[in-house]
This record gives C-alpha cells, structure tokens and sequence, in this order.
C-alpha cells in the first residue's frame, strides 16, 4: 500500500510538472512576444510622429507660400482693376497661381466678388470657419492664413489666407484644397516607414488608418490598401492597448496580436505562434527532464517547508492567545499597545467582571470559567470587527477599538445587550463594569496615560454597581 501511494504520488508530481513547464513556456514566449511588439510599435509610433511633426512643419510653410499668393493676386487686381469683378479673368488669375478659389471682400467682410459667383453674399458672420477671419476687420495690417479646415459653405477641407490690398480698401482671399496632397503625402510616409522596419521572420507590422481602418502601411506591402476587417484584424476582436496581447488568426495562421490606437493611426504588430515552436520543442526536452526530477526534490523541501511553518505560526499564535478564552493574551497586549500612535484616532477600553469572586466561592471554578468565557464571547460578537480583544488578567480585559470609531456608541449598545441576553449554566446573569477614552479626548503624554485613564473609569463604574447591588 505505501508502495502503490509513492507511484501515485510520483505520477502526480510529474504531471504537475509537466503543466509546470507547459505554463512557463508559455509565459516566456507571451512575455517575448509582448516585449518585441511592444519595442516595435513604440519604434513605428515614435517615427511616425516624427514624420507628422514634419508634416506640420510642411504646412507650417504651405501657410507663408498662400499668404504670398494672396499678396500677389492682390497686387495683380490692384494693377489691373477692370478684373475686379470680371469672374472669368478672375479664374484665370486663379489657375495661374495654382490656386482653387479667390474671392473679394468689402470693408464690411462681404464677399462681393471672386471665382466662384455661388459664395457672392458671405461674409464673417456666415460661419465659424470663415469668423475666423474677423480679426482682419479691426486691424487692416493683418495677413492671416487658416489651417485645414471645412469651409462654411460644403465643409470641404480647404486653407483659407487673406489679405488687405494696397490701399486697404478690401480684402483679396485665395483658397487651396490641399486634402490630395497631403493624403498621398501620409500614405507615402507611412509605407515607407513601415517598409524600413527589420523584422522576424513571422513578425508583421501593420499601420491603418484610424478613421477608415484602411491599411496605409505593412511589411507585407500586399496588404496595404486593404482594410482591417479583410485581412482579419477587425477592433472588435482586439484589445486596443498596448498593455495586453490577443490571440488571432490572420492568414489562417494563429497569431499573437498588440494594437496601438490614437487619433491618426491604428498600429498593429502580430507574431506567429510557430515563432516559438521550434525553440519550445527543445526544450521540452531539457525543461521536462529537469522539472520531473526538480519536483520530487521541490515537494520533499515544500513538505518540510511547510510543516516548519505551520509548527512556527501555531507556536506565534499560541504564545500570543489566551488558552481559556481564546482573546489575545497580555503579551500580544504589551506588543500591540507599543505600536499604538496618539495621532491616530482610536479607543482603549478597560473591562473587568462583576461578582466573579462571588460566583466562584458560590458555585466552584468552573462557573467562574463560564462567566469569564461568556464575557470573552460577548466582547468578540461586539468589538471584533473594529478592533481587538486581550485577556490582561483573570477576569480584566481590555478591548482596543481602531475601526469606525465614530459607530462607538452603537457598538458599545450591542455589548451591552449581549450582556444582558446571556445566561449561562452555573450563573444565571452577567456583569461587565468598563470605562472607556478616546485617543483624541486631550493631548496625552502617552499610551499608558490613556490605559490609566481607562482603567479609572472602569473602576469608577465598578464602585457605582456594587454601590447599588451590595457586596462584591
């Protein structure tokens, strides 16, 4: 029979550590994949932002070249005032500068002319967008050049820059659609960027746009142009941060996935299970021979680990428990008392029985034992989810309160009426004189000054019961 129970024994330390193994290859291989896609999407997020920042340079200086073009329509109408309001002369104009829209504001920020008749009658006040250009009506110095923007009349993206003419008699704005341009400009980018990024073999990384999930960018160039969903990374089967990895399927091979979301790009970064097979294999071989043989040492060590623990909590906790009444004991008290602070707020309550003398000369020790163990319950059932209970003498206790403290007066109630609800087989009734201090009655000197306070109103309530009961 001991033979048959090491086997079984044997079997099962072996299966454990084989599940052992299995969870810590793949843990590491989880825990590799993670760090490479992690390191690869901060690589592709943190050149892209480079490249963006570019970008906003690039328009940065688009805006100089439009207000110089605005400047220059201006001085060509000013030379030649019969284009004024001739549309066609003005569309010409227009083409020539290589610019989508002129228009002519009056003084009152009207647009009374330009190269296109259907925005005849707007003016500053027809919109956000076109408000933007208030500013130019207060002071007639003024050059300004907007951002890409939806223009008030068809919310088509548009730059908008404005001049005042020469004689400041009214204002001469160009407009660009330059949406084409800079499109073509961000997919270029991101192709390019994504194309240079050294990877494994079974590692792919894939940049999509965040609003179309159209696919700007791949090491796999086959997959840009495509969207999320058709190569099989659709968001609503991703975790979208960076923090956790999901398992899916692209190619109909199964992956480890990590995405990156903001408000321009969606970076995905997949690696292939089979990444890790080849290295997983060997060492099943060389972790599974040392973990079978590890676990027999380990749960010997384990056993013994453990029976010396438990023999040290057991020894802790019976040398800090009163043997009788199962409360904390006067050396967990002297322990305890030590790490209270008077800056903290808390409360020292001193409790001693009544007629415990009397109930062991009437009836024998082991009514005193009843009424003694029958407090200690009484005090657990009340105090014992807001503080602690010490057995200090034979029939002394005191409780230290350190929860909820503002609830004292409930919570002093409910031992009362435990008190008065008890009988016992020896004693048919129970008597529990205490005094009480709160840690932030007064500025005391220390612990013991509280203890010593408590323990003056304990005896003082003492004095009063057996002033009105008689005897001791």
């Amino acid at each position: 029979m001991k033979k048959r129970k090491v086997v079984i024994l044997s079997i099962a330390i072996i299966v454990v550590a084989l599940l052992l193994e299995g969870s810590i290859l793949k843990y590491v291989n989880d825990k590799n994949a993670y760090r490479t896609s992690k390191v690869l999407l901060d690589r592709v997020i943190t050149v892209l932002d480079k490249n963006d920042k570019s970008k906003a340079e690039l328009i940065e200086s688009l805006k100089d070249d439009y207000i110089v073009r605005a400047e220059a329509v201006s001085y060509i109408i000013d030379a030649k005032p019969e284009v004024e309001y001739d549309v066609d002369e003005l569309q010409k104009i227009a083409k020539l500068m290589a610019i989508d829209e002129i228009h002519l504001f009056n003084e009152q920020g009207c647009i009374y002319s330009g190269s296109l008749p259907k925005y005849f009658g707007y003016s500053f006040n027809s919109g956000a967008q076109i408000g933007y250009f208030k500013p130019m009506l207060e002071n007639k110095s003024l050059t300004m050049c907007q951002d890409v923007t939806p223009n008030t009349s068809e919310g088509k993206k548009m730059m908008y820059a404005i001049t005042w003419n020469e004689d400041r008699t009214k204002m001469i704005q160009v407009g660009i659609e330059p949406k084409r341009l800079l499109k073509e400009m961000k997919q270029n980018a991101v192709s390019s960027v994504v194309a240079g990024m050294p990877v494994y073999k079974g590692m792919e990384i894939v940049v999509a746009d965040e609003d179309t999930q159209v696919i700007n960018g791949a090491t796999d160039s086959n997959k840009i142009g495509k969207n999320l969903n058709e190569i099989g990374m659709s968001l609503d089967n991703l975790c979208v941060d960076d923090a956790s990895a999901t398992h899916i399927r692209v190619d109909g091979k199964r992956c480890r996935c990590m995405v990156r979301q903001d408000d321009k790009y969606i970076v995905v970064v997949t690696v292939e299970d089979a990444f890790y097979l080849q290295g997983s294999i060997m060492a099943i071989f060389i972790v599974g021979a040392y973990l079978v043989l590890a676990s027999c040492c380990i749960t010997y060590m384990f056993s013994k680990i453990l029976k010396e623990r438990l023999e040290k909590e057991k020894l802790i906790y019976t040398s800090n428990t009163d043997e009788l009444t199962r409360c904390f004991n006067r050396r967990a008290y002297e322990n305890d008392i030590n790490l209270l602070k008077l800056s903290d707020s808390w409360i020292y309550m001193s409790m001693d029985l009544n007629g415990l003398k009397r109930a062991n000369d009437s009836y024998g020790h082991a009514a005193g034992d009843e009424l003694i163990c029958a407090a200690a319950d009484c005090m657990k059932n009340s105090f014992n989810e807001y503080g602690k209970i010490y057995r200090v003498g034979g029939d002394e206790f005191v409780v230290i309160i350190t929860e909820k403290t503002e609830q004292f007066e409930d919570i002093r109630h409910s031992f009362d009426v435990h008190v008065a609800n008890w009988s016992g087989e020896f004693v048919d009734s129970m008597s529990v004189s205490y005094g009480w201090v709160f840690s932030t009655e007064r500025n005391w000197n220390s612990v013991y000054e509280v203890s010593k306070a408590a323990d003056k109103r304990m005896y003082e309530s003492k004095e009063r019961f057996y002033n009105e009961n008689g005897g001791r």
